[in-house]
């Protein structure tokens, strides 16, 4: 048997993570009140889980300061972020300091942040968090959810693709 070049019997780290990032994925924020304060963080571990009932699912690490603080609070919004918003999710992505200062949101029906310029948004509750290794995986239920109206239709979105931002252009339909 032919094994393929770079095969690795073993892994660490920092291999793992360079492997990964070929596989491109979308980049979400999680935002919600703390204290009634916004406060969020962005994660690029996103996806649906079922139709019915209608549920999603997120990783957050488990060095985050701002999920503590988002997770007790009953809801949370899920921001599907546009290919223009790099500094957004960098901003979401730092720790520490006043993450909202002048970002520019709306209120979901909860009250909780929608941030302008994101493709679209999941007002959702935290069903089940699953212990995985250096991450939970959260699965959420989706109460309300829309598209952005300020957004054109031709926006793509947000792309993670080993360690950078970029993004997708769909092709025409055929």
């Amino acid at each position: 048997m032919h094994r393929p070049q770079g095969t690795l019997t073993g892994t660490d780290a920092a291999t793992f993570r360079a492997v990964l990032g070929h596989f491109a994925t979308g980049v979400v924020a999680v935002t919600g009140l703390a204290r009634g304060e916004p406060a969020g963080f962005a994660v690029n571990s996103f996806t649906s889980v079922s139709l019915v009932p209608p549920l999603v699912a997120f990783c957050v690490a488990h060095t985050s300061t701002t999920w503590p603080d988002l997770r007790g609070s009953g809801r949370i919004c899920l921001n599907i972020l546009s290919e223009h918003q790099q500094a957004v999710s960098a901003r979401l992505s730092a720790s520490g300091g006043d993450k909202f200062r002048d970002l520019d949101w709306s209120g979901s029906p909860a009250g909780l942040p929608v941030l302008a310029g994101s493709l679209a948004w999941l007002e959702c509750s935290v069903v089940a968090e699953h212990p995985a290794g250096d991450h939970d995986i959260t699965v959420a239920h989706v109460h309300h959810l829309g598209a952005h109206p300020g957004v054109p239709q031709t926006a793509g979105p947000l792309v993670f693709f080993r360690g950078g931002y970029g993004s997708f252009t769909p092709s025409p339909n055929v």
